[in-house]
């Protein structure tokens, strides 16, 4: 199974405004060509499930519409969810560990997660299963806000695969973890 974060984060770094907000991304709409999805598309199109964190679902549904299509989602959470949820949404919830639900998820048969939101990318990061990470650096600071990672990445686990950088001053970071050789 291959775990991917894909994410944006403002110049300094944050991923949310100091009160969980993403507003901020929605200024940048003027400064992004209508035509350049950064990847996304490519991307989204080889995931089999985004699997995502509470906070997050709740912030996606305050957005007015579904923007994930059919792709199932699972929210992890103990709650409840919001009733009713977008029409084409394909939604489950499910808790656990991170290799709980991961665990599922392969009984599921699904082989490519798109995990999303600060904190449950934090436990699976902290439980080594994470693949690979698409960090779209954007020109925009806010001072204070919720960082995506509080511990740093170790170094010895990580490579830079790829940098472009966009005529709008947007920066995507794509890092693989390295894979542990057979004699390790």
């Amino acid at each position: 199974m291959k775990i991917t974060v894909y994410m944006a984060t403002s110049l300094d770094g944050f991923i949310a405004d100091k009160n969980g907000g993403v507003d901020w991304l929605n200024a940048l709409s003027e400064q992004t060509d209508s035509d350049e999805d950064y990847g996304y598309a490519k991307f989204i199109s080889e995931v089999d499930v985004l699997v995502m964190g509470r906070n997050t679902y709740d912030q996606v549904l305050s957005f007015g519409m579904w923007p994930y299509g059919e792709l199932p989602v699972t929210v992890i959470t103990h709650r409840d969810l919001p009733t009713p949820l977008p029409d084409e949404a394909m939604v489950s919830t499910q808790a656990g560990t991170p290799a709980e639900i991961l665990a599922q998820l392969a009984a599921d048969g699904l082989n490519h997660v798109y995990l999303d939101g600060g904190e449950l990318i934090r436990q699976f990061l902290s439980a080594d299963l994470v693949d690979e990470i698409i960090i779209t650096k954007v020109p925009a600071l806010l001072g204070d806000g919720l960082p995506p990672f509080t511990q740093p990445l170790p170094l010895d686990r990580w490579e830079t695969h790829r940098v472009q950088g966009y005529p709008n001053g947007f920066v995507q970071t794509h890092l693989l973890k390295i894979k542990e050789s057979a004699a390790s």
